[in-house]
């Protein structure tokens, strides 16, 4: 086998350090994983592969790449076939799996055939993807993603080499075996930041449901009806065309709009009657007290439920409050909340009221749509309707989990 020039080898090192840029500014570790292994099957040619992540004594099947099944797939598809072929979820962190003795062991593996593998080695090929995809494992290249502690992290496994024209090379370049060393040692720290920085988003979440319930607690349905609206915002959203980052920042916001509820007294919060036009007014400070104690923050989520606590009270028709914005210069946020609440109030029992049925409430919205409501929202949340109603259902109230006992 030729070495590789002082060229290819610079080239080779520009793209590891290429790669390393990309992997350190992703976040999301899902896109972090596909990009993983998306690079490693590039950088090297691999016609599949496969990124593994430790738990505890487990290896899980994250990210599966396969670009001859996946045209075996969308053949059949478009044939009205289906390819059934079994999903892997984990394997033990043992030695006897080829993934599992290079997790154990931190060592590389180099395998030219996978059906060839000497009888002494410690380790065997699984055939049973192959066997039930029709595809054909040959070479195989298996690498320790370990952090800067040495600890294993994943194991990735790229399979079947190719040369820049697309043809069969055994096994993959021993060349390849630091290089791709080196790469997953990057991403394995990329990995190990973007769960720490999941691990603090969710705490950050969590704190932020939890100060919500505890601004507006008054019975222990208040954090059924935070999680619904916040969820059904997020599904208006999403049926309006938003995308995913967008539809997960206003489901988060949302929980906090009612926050400024915490300086209105509970002698007006749970009058069972008609407010005067006094307690009226001062319950509609609500959004003004909210938006105070939201304001200020550099936290994009705050800054998001700063805005909408101080205009989910606005109307399409400029009859809202504070102050009477209307149509289009309600922020689009403010709208979408302002459906959602409602839709919650309406199919809730209050202190006031009973629960309206489904049917009901999307009546009354329908007849609020251009005056209360932005219409094109009214026709997403109908649209949204049936994913709305899971939501509902799975955040059920008391009362209604006590009369379908009963």
């Amino acid at each position: 086998m030729m070495n590789p020039s002082v060229n290819e080898l610079s080239d080779q090192l520009r793209q590891l350090n290429r790669i390393g840029i990309a992997l350190s500014g992703e976040r999301d570790l899902k896109s972090l994983l596909d990009k993983i292994l998306f690079e490693a099957r590039r950088f090297t040619r691999a016609e599949a592969g496969t990124l593994y992540i430790r738990r505890k004594d487990q290896l899980f099947f994250e990210v599966v790449q396969n670009d001859l099944v996946t045209r075996l797939d969308a053949a059949a598809d478009r044939q009205g076939k289906t390819r059934r072929i079994p999903a892997r979820s984990s394997i033990p962190l043992a030695k006897n799996s080829l993934a599992g003795y290079v997790g154990v062991t931190k060592e590389v593996v180099n395998i030219p055939d996978a059906y060839a593998i000497p009888a002494d080695k410690d380790y065997s090929f699984n055939d049973s993807f192959d066997r039930a995809s029709g595809y054909r494992t040959r070479s195989m290249l298996l690498v320790p993603m370990l952090d800067g502690q040495d600890s294993l992290v994943g194991v990735l496994q790229l399979i079947n080499a190719r040369d820049d024209g697309g043809a069969e090379v055994v096994p993959f370049d021993a060349r390849f075996e630091e290089l791709v060393h080196s790469l997953a040692s990057q991403a394995a720290v990329a990995i190990t930041n973007a769960d720490l920085m999941a691990l603090l988003k969710a705490s950050y979440l969590d704190t932020i449901t939890r100060l919500a319930i505890a601004a507006e607690y008054r019975d222990i349905d208040t954090a059924n009806h935070i999680h619904r609206m916040s969820r059904y915002s997020a599904e208006i959203a999403r049926e309006y065309g938003w995308m995913a980052d967008r539809v997960e920042m206003i489901q988060h916001a949302a929980i906090m709009h009612d926050v400024g509820k915490i300086g209105i007294s509970d002698s007006i919060l749970l009058k069972p009657g008609k407010l005067t036009d006094e307690e009226y007014a001062e319950m509609k400070k609500h959004t003004l007290i909210g938006a105070r104690i939201l304001g200020g923050s550099d936290s994009e989520i705050l800054q998001l439920s700063e805005l909408i606590a101080l205009t989910h009270h606005e109307r399409w028709d400029g009859k809202g409050y504070p102050r009477g914005l209307a149509a289009e210069s309600i922020p689009i946020e403010g709208r979408m909340v302002a459906l959602a609440d409602v839709f919650d109030a309406l199919t809730s029992k209050r202190c006031y009221k009973p629960a309206y049925p489904t049917e009901r409430a999307i009546e009354i919205i329908r007849e609020s749509s251009g005056s209360h409501f932005d219409p094109a929202l009214v026709v997403a949340l109908e649209a949204s309707l049936p994913r709305i109603l899971s939501i509902k259902a799975a955040y059920r109230d008391r009362e209604e989990d006590e009369i379908q006992a009963s």
